[in-house]
């Protein structure tokens, strides 16, 4: 699929149904998080990958926030098999296969599995996971939902 910006993330079986926004990669090199007010809210690294394009196109969600839990709180019950749809701003939508859902401890994450270049229509969903760590305000994992261009959708 040609370029095109994500406006809506759809998955039926978390009843999710997201607005997007743009991200950047902040000072320390890491995606910043979508901001914190909105829980219903994701955001894709807008000078990256956009999803159905070839490459790697990366969407985050919180899992929750002070006020509760967020657009990506069951996001650890999705499973390989399992679908979702981003709508873009042209007008056409990008079915996405799951292929698997991992936790990687942030001091041992797979930058190259995760970010890296390929060929293919790919898209990451990213959370947070693991144990709250309340030292360092973070959690001390991530959820990354691994996912393909449907070839049927």
């Amino acid at each position: 699929m040609p370029r095109s910006a994500p406006v809506r993330l759809k998955i039926p079986k978390l009843g999710v149904d997201a607005p997007f926004i743009d991200l950047k990669i902040g000072p320390s090199g890491a995606l910043d998080p979508p901001p914190a007010d909105n829980t219903n809210l994701v955001g894709w690294q807008a000078s990256g990958i956009s999803p159905g394009e070839r490459g790697t196109s990366i969407i985050a969600g919180h899992l929750d926030t002070a006020t509760g839990p967020a657009v990506f709180a069951r996001l650890n019950e999705l499973e390989a098999g399992d679908t979702f749809e981003v709508t873009r701003a042209d007008g056409t939508t990008a079915a996405f296969l799951i292929d698997s859902v991992e936790d990687f401890h942030k001091d041992d994450f797979p930058d190259q599995r995760v970010y890296g270049d390929t060929p293919d229509a790919l898209v990451r969903l990213i959370t947070c996971a693991g144990t709250y760590d309340r030292k360092a305000k973070d959690y001390t994992e991530n959820l990354v939902v691994f996912a393909q261009l449907d070839p049927t959708g």
